[in-house]
């Protein structure tokens, strides 16, 4: 049994854990499941084609006492992988296939794996969520927090159900190691709550994304990236009484699949 509260944080009733959350934990999946679906954003590039061998060169042959790469009429070498405006050895390719395919049955075991980790204290606060003050895990609330349209009592409800200390954490922007620095990215901040909600078009999706790292999505569009961004597992995740429905619905002819 777990407990429901209210957006205030008092304990409006009891209800019992549905199976899905009952799964086991399997971080293969998971990791595999994420990747796959972050291979999809994936954008082919390559090199020209004629890139470096726009050249009328040709090696000069043995006996000269020069190496047999390419030359044009000057001597110079030219052409070959190494020299002055010469060719890439190993250019990317267009044609290279970038996408990673994973079964039907292996990603949706992913997500119910994903979705078990989020009820898991243990794996919550290994994942470096702050949740001293959090009563319950996993979080679930009445619907009421659906229809919140200010970022103002969203704040309210997230000190109420203890999890602003995290949100506090995810605020902070770090500075990110490497050239990345260089390329227009560099901060980043870590991720926060995710809201599981029972519906696509509820009024806190525009209100909440005013916090940093907390996102918002529906129960019917929920996916393994969501629950475990970046291959790690045991997001901080807050469910709506209505959400909890409405993925008991989606996930129930797939209960045998839990083991």
């Amino acid at each position: 049994m777990v407990k429901v509260l209210s957006i205030n944080g008092e304990i409006l009733e009891e209800i019992e854990l549905p199976a899905i959350f009952k799964a086991d934990i399997r971080p293969d999946l998971i990791k595999r499941a994420v990747v796959a679906i972050q291979s999809h954003r994936l954008q082919p590039k390559g090199t020209d084609p004629l890139a470096g061998k726009r050249r009328s060169a040709e090696s000069f042959g043995p006996g000269y006492g020069v190496s047999r790469v390419p030359r044009i009429a000057t001597g110079r070498a030219a052409f070959a992988p190494g020299t002055v405006g010469g060719r890439e050895a190993h250019p990317p390719k267009v044609e290279k296939v970038l996408e990673k395919k994973i079964n039907k049955k292996e990603r949706i075991k992913a997500t119910l794996s994903a979705l078990a980790a989020t009820a898991v204290r243990e794996l919550v606060e290994a994942r470096g969520h702050i949740i001293g003050d959090v009563k319950e895990i996993p979080l679930i609330v009445e619907d009421k927090l659906e229809d919140l349209r200010n970022a103002k009592e969203i704040k309210e409800v997230f000190k109420a159900l203890g999890i602003w200390q995290d949100i506090l954490r995810a605020k902070e922007r770090k500075v990110r190691s490497g050239k990345g620095k260089m390329r227009g990215r560099r901060y980043y901040r870590k991720k926060s709550v995710l809201i599981v909600v029972s519906e696509a078009k509820k009024p806190i999706k525009l209100a909440a994304r005013n916090f940093a790292g907390v996102d918002v999505v529906d129960a019917m569009n929920l996916c393994v990236e969501d629950l475990a961004p970046g291959t790690h597992y045991g997001r901080l995740t807050v469910y709506t009484k209505g959400a909890i429905s409405k993925l008991e619905e989606r996930f129930k002819d797939y209960i045998g699949w839990l083991t």
